[in-house]
């Protein structure tokens, strides 16, 4: 590495990081400004984040004593910070610097002998006094204190024309360090229980199926920590409602993080809202695990590190019965047409139907498309223009929330009593079976819903067991298919916080997703992860509604 500075020759990133931990630290004590203590600190991320980040990925290294530094570290971000919002900027960028270091051991760039010998020597440079000693608690959390001392060093030999120089370090005389024990390692993490969070749609029209996916993870919760927990730690979640507008997302993934302090993000609902929520979570490096949603924003190629699903996408949903209407119903693809709202949702959808045409192909440019806005049950001019069509539509693919969805149905079926209604599984099954009831038999009779979980009412290991827990802990709700499939996302990731160990972090976690291989439910269908494949399941159940307003199988190919 070349000099910085006269008087340094710094041979490894180590020594870099010790010899300006040192300089900067010593520099910064006593009358510095706050700022100027957290440009150094921002500084120190960039040389002390790589070192712990390619510890973290050598199992052989142990992790109390990678731990004892980054609570050391975190320490001193917290200490130097004047606000919440400076200190959560520098705790991402160390956050991403560790990320960084971790990713050099798994790409070959780094061995784990380099990493232990860099840990070492940075473990020796720090093993005096607290960082946040030396560099003196901000402004705006302490009260005035004494400057620190600085002893100037003595007087350096005469310089020998063969030798190196080497860098001559004070050492600063300082008050006793600040307590560390009390603050967490990890955000969301404690000893005694992990946070997690959901944003989704507690008020408004969607409001059931915020309710109900909460309501799955609940239960999957409540089961594991009647067990104990996951090594030892109680699972809770959090909620925040954002009633399904994507205006007030963005504030509800603020509370849980900033507020609530929530390690992960389980079960938000919504397309959307998914939009503004996605961004959000991976510039903060935050797992955003098992959405209500099979749009493909969730599902990036590469896959996004943070994103994970369980459940099939909707171009997968859209396929399967574009196929089955065209392949076992006999239907012409002129006339299929598609119910959707106005939105990313909708978008994501229709665009599942399009693919679905191209690949038996088939034109996709004259699909008709009959649009209402989201949140409302405005259906009339999606009726008016399917009723304006001089060729006769006979099946709608529907990509709507039950409300909207019921009331396109009873606008359309006394005009079109052999229409074949389809929906995607985010419409709510047990909703929308609820609205068609109360119209009447004729309105539910035959009305299509994919699935991405099995049959409530079948006799399933998974579905059995889900069944049992719903009815211990929410005794009177009846099963759903919304809150099946969060049990069940609830219980992937389980599985792999339990695989990752009691020493847990977001990166850890999600190398040990990135490794699960056939996991086995009892869903019929197995289900995996891998570092080119974030969604578990690709698995697609036909369902219909009965004239009893119950859901039977149907088969799709």
């Amino acid at each position: 590495m070349s000099d910085h500075g006269a008087g340094m020759n710094l041979q490894s990133p180590a020594r870099w990081a010790i010899a300006i931990s040192c300089v900067l630290l010593a520099g910064a004590a006593g009358a510095a400004a706050p700022g100027d203590n957290a440009s150094v600190v921002r500084d120190l991320a960039s040389r002390v984040g790589p070192i712990i980040g390619s510890a973290l990925a050598c199992p052989d290294i142990g992790h109390p004593r990678i731990q004892v530094i980054a609570d050391k570290f975190r320490a001193v971000i917290r200490e130097v910070s004047t606000n919440e919002a400076e200190r959560d900027d520098i705790s991402r960028s160390f956050d991403r610097y560790v990320n960084d270091g971790r990713g050099a051991v798994n790409a070959g760039r780094m061995d784990c002998k380099s990493a232990d010998r860099q840990l070492t020597e940075l473990e020796q440079s720090i093993s005096g006094p607290s960082l946040a000693t030396v560099i003196g608690p901000s402004s705006a959390n302490a009260a005035p204190a004494p400057s620190a001392s600085i002893a100037p060093p003595p007087p350096a030999p005469p310089a020998q024309p063969s030798a190196q120089t080497t860098v001559a370090v004070a050492t600063p005389t300082v008050a006793p360090a600040v307590p560390l024990g009390t603050l967490p390692a990890v955000r969301g993490v404690t000893d005694k229980e992990i946070r997690f969070g959901i944003v989704g749609p507690f008020s408004g029209s969607a409001r059931e199926l915020g309710r109900q996916m909460k309501l799955g993870i609940d239960t999957a919760f409540n089961r594991t920590n009647d067990a104990g927990g996951v090594n030892g730690r109680m699972l809770r979640l959090l909620a925040a409602d954002d009633g399904y507008e994507p205006s007030r997302t963005l504030d509800a993934m603020k509370q849980l993080y900033d507020k609530d302090q929530v390690f992960g993000y389980i079960g938000n609902v919504g397309t959307p809202t998914a939009a503004v929520a996605i961004p959000y979570a991976l510039e903060r490096r935050t797992l955003f695990f098992g959405a209500f949603t099979g749009a493909n924003i969730l599902r990036n190629d590469p896959p996004d590190r943070y994103v994970f699903n369980y459940r099939a996408s909707y171009a997968e949903e859209t396929d399967a019965v574009v196929h089955y209407l065209i392949k076992i119903r006999r239907l012409q693809a002129r006339q299929i047409a598609v119910f959707a709202q106005q939105d990313a949702y909708g978008d994501a959808g229709f665009a599942g139907v399009a693919k679905a045409f191209r690949s038996l192909g088939v034109n996709d440019a004259a699909i008709l498309r009959l649009n209402y806005k989201r949140n409302t049950v405005d259906v009339d001019d999606a009726v008016s223009q399917l009723k304006a069509q001089k060729l006769q539509i006979r099946a709608v693919v529907m990509v709507a929330a039950y409300r909207a969805a019921a009331k396109f149905i009873e606008k359309t079926r006394d005009s079109y009593p052999g229409m074949i209604y389809s929906n995607v599984s985010f419409v709510g099954s047990t909703a929308l079976a609820d609205e068609l009831m109360l119209l009447g038999p004729r309105f539910a009779n035959g009305v299509i819903v994919t699935q991405v979980v099995p049959a409530v009412g079948g006799y399933s290991s998974a579905v059995l067991e889900y069944k049992n827990a719903l009815a211990k802990y929410f005794p009177g709700e009846a099963p759903d298919y919304v809150s099946l499939e969060g049990y069940i996302a609830a219980n992937v990731l389980i599985q792999g916080i339990r695989q990752a160990g009691p020493q847990l972090d977001t990166e850890k976690l999600i190398d040990n997703l990135e490794a699960m291989r056939n996991i086995d439910l009892g869903l019929g269908t197995a289900l995996n992860f891998g570092r080119a494949e974030h969604q578990a399941s690709h698995k697609i159940w036909g369902t219909a509604i009965d004239e009893n307003g119950k859901y039977v199988p149907l088969e799709l190919d």
